[in-house]
């Protein structure tokens, strides 16, 4: 199997989430083609995508391979250096943009309505208010496009606690309205699934579908997890990923994920 290490559909952390929206964009790509006119790149119809908290590339550039228009916004400069390095290697620096701020600020950077996708990915847990924050994203979509939100889930700390010997933490994350398991705990918020749904639809979205990130790839062995398809143990990383796919969507193993995926939709007026 040839790896490459620019996908992120070759790393078990990230390939049912870009399966997802790579899935999604295809679809808005073909209702496109038979709508809009103008350039296309590579014979597709190119998206707009914001990839707000996109740091270093790892979604965008790959996302700008496939021949769409990316911007990240991303509070870090050193991020977006890197970005921009690893778009100049990939070959794609014409097709992504670099701006610093977050979603509070998103709006002096770009226009509403100016997306057909937008990411945000590991942002909610730390923003001051999350529901704003999704309205935000909303506020970026063209009628039609997707939000893809990715964040930390609740109970799988209260998993992560006890298997680490640290049952107290444990204990305390189960009961904390935002799931932390005490002051030393560096994620400010996670959030359960029917709160990271409520907070899309009453955004305005409409969720689509909902997918586990993470099941079994922070439960076995680090070498496994790391190792991109097609190296190391080669069959096992293969089957790890398969596993990942195959219980995404289930919901008794999407309880137990260290992520949660939502994908939703702006409708069309």
């Amino acid at each position: 199997m040839v790896t490459d290490r620019t996908n992120p559909r070759s790393s078990v952390r990230t390939a049912v989430v870009w399966d997802v929206v790579r899935s999604a964009l295809e679809t808005i790509k073909r209702e496109a083609a038979d709508t809009r006119s103008g350039p296309s790149v590579a014979g597709t119809v190119p998206l707009d995508i914001v990839d707000v908290g996109g740091g270093t590339g790892g979604f965008a550039v790959a996302l700008a391979r496939l021949g769409h228009r990316v911007t990240v916004i991303d509070p870090s400069p050193d991020a977006l250096a890197a970005l921009e390095r690893r778009a100049a290697e990939a070959g794609v620096s014409d097709a992504v943009r670099a701006a610093q701020g977050d979603l509070a600020t998103v709006f002096d950077v770009l226009e509403p309505e100016c997306a057909d996708a937008v990411l945000c990915h590991g942002v909610l847990e730390f923003v001051d208010d999350p529901a704003e924050g999704c309205r935000t994203a909303r506020g970026l979509l063209r009628p039609g496009g997707i939000a893809s939100v990715l964040a930390a889930n609740r109970t799988a700390v209260v998993l992560a606690r006890a298997l680490g010997g640290h049952v107290a933490e444990a204990l305390a994350a189960l009961h904390d309205p935002s799931g932390r398991f005490g002051v030393h705990d560096p994620v400010p918020r996670r959030f359960g699934e029917q709160a990271l749904r409520d907070l899309v639809t009453q955004a305005g979205l409409s969720v689509r579908a909902v997918h586990g990130v993470r099941i079994f790839a922070d439960l076995v062995p680090a070498a496994a997890a790391d190792a991109p398809a097609g190296s190391g143990p080669a069959a096992n990383v293969t089957d790890l990923l398969a596993l990942e796919a195959a219980a995404s969507a289930l919901p008794e193993f999407r309880a137990m994920a260290t992520q949660l995926h939502v994908l939703a939709g702006l409708d069309e007026a």
